[in-house]
């Protein structure tokens, strides 16, 4: 899919409602912006149950506590 938007004279950009629709973002939602080069990667900030069992099956083998990495 190709969306564009204009930045308006305060700064300000409209997702357009096809990228919305497709992605399920909301109303309120929070988003970061993450510098890519000449460009910029918008992501939603995760809510916090989305992120529960991300790390499952992660290998733990050789992990460092903080203290060790000096």
């Amino acid at each position: 899919m190709t969306a564009t938007a204009t930045l308006s004279s305060k700064f300000q950009i409209s997702i357009p409602k096809a990228v919305r629709e497709e992605q399920q973002w909301h109303v309120g939602q929070e988003f970061v912006f993450i510098p890519k080069g000449e460009g910029v990667l918008l992501m939603p900030v995760p809510e916090l149950s989305q992120l529960a069992g991300l790390a499952q099956g992660a290998c733990r083998d050789d992990y460092r506590e903080r203290k060790d990495r000096y």
